[in-house]
């Protein structure tokens, strides 16, 4: 394969690839971590908001090896990632009333983002993991967290908002991305992974609302907590399990479907269900900018 290469957002050259062969060469007795870490000081490479961004070295070791272009130490532990293993907490939540009747005895709707809140963090796993049909498991990466809770303070629904998916064909046609734009560009686009408005929760709109005013915070809110925006929501919405109405009426657009297969699909097999693919544009030059990458001003 032809150098350089856009390796998790990074041109790697043969210059590149020699320092990282040399710090296998140096450090043999080095662990994935111990050498991802050192990566990642190394070239400074952090996000933009100063965080070192050690995982994204560790993939980019991992995508080097799959090329066939160095080989990594055998794995000597578990990974050090906390959100792996951890256990969903255990709230006891009595039996609420069912909350029914027009949107406008609900709103305004108050729409939290969780980052510096645990306890309501807590809360958020818990409902997630006890009502959503797919549960839930700590994402990996950047994400946002939104509990929302109508005039009285009553919780909802729940919203979370994560990396896009590495592929998906209708999507990368829609915004004219090759493999080498999306690699670049790929950070600018969130996907909402899940949505729920709670089983007890009988509110016409409360949905297609709640994804509006979404729609209006999310690059705000992710430009504060990792010191950039995104351009562009994607969500894959299950069928026939969902209609995917909501998404429609909340001005969402429905690009095309899934080809049902799996990261892990190697033989081209369906594995998964289908999933029809909704967009969402955050500015209105969103193709320009995610063509572009991560360097373009917000």
């Amino acid at each position: 394969m032809a150098m350089p290469l856009l390796v998790q957002g990074r041109l790697i050259g043969h210059v590149e690839l020699e320092q990282v062969r040399g710090l296998l060469r140096d450090h043999p007795d080095w662990s994935r971590y111990r050498l991802s870490r050192h990566l990642a000081q190394s070239w400074d490479w952090r996000n933009a908001v100063g965080q070192l961004k050690d995982m994204a070295a560790r993939t980019l070791l991992l995508k080097l090896e799959q090329h066939g272009w160095i080989e990594l130490p055998l794995r000597c532990c578990v990974s050090p990632n906390r959100m792996r293993h951890k256990r969903m907490p255990a709230v006891t939540l009595a039996v609420p009333p069912s909350i029914a009747g027009p949107l406008s005895e609900l709103v305004p709707l108050h729409l939290c983002e969780l980052s510096h809140l645990p306890e309501q963090r807590r809360l958020f796993e818990a409902l997630l993991h006890q009502h959503h049909y797919l549960s839930y498991r700590s994402p990996v990466g950047e994400n946002l967290k939104y509990l929302a809770r109508d005039r009285q303070g009553r919780p909802v629904a729940c919203a979370l908002f994560g990396a896009a998916a590495w592929k998906c064909a209708v999507r990368d046609q829609y915004i004219g991305w090759d493999a080498r734009s999306r690699a670049a560009g790929l950070s600018r686009v969130a996907n909402n992974s899940r949505f729920l408005i709670l089983p007890w929760v009988k509110v016409p709109q409360l949905a297609s609302h709640l994804l509006s005013q979404l729609s209006r915070q999310l690059s705000a809110d992710w430009q504060r907590k990792y010191g950039h925006p995104v351009d562009l929501v994607e969500t894959f919405v299950e069928v026939p399990r969902f209609s995917g109405v909501c998404y429609g009426a909340a001005n969402w657009i429905g690009v095309g479907q899934t080809q049902g297969r799996t990261r892990q699909d190697r033989q081209r097999l369906l594995q998964a269900p289908l999933k029809e693919v909704y967009l969402y544009p955050l500015h209105r030059d969103f193709r320009r900018r995610l063509c572009q990458g991560p360097g373009n001003p917000p």
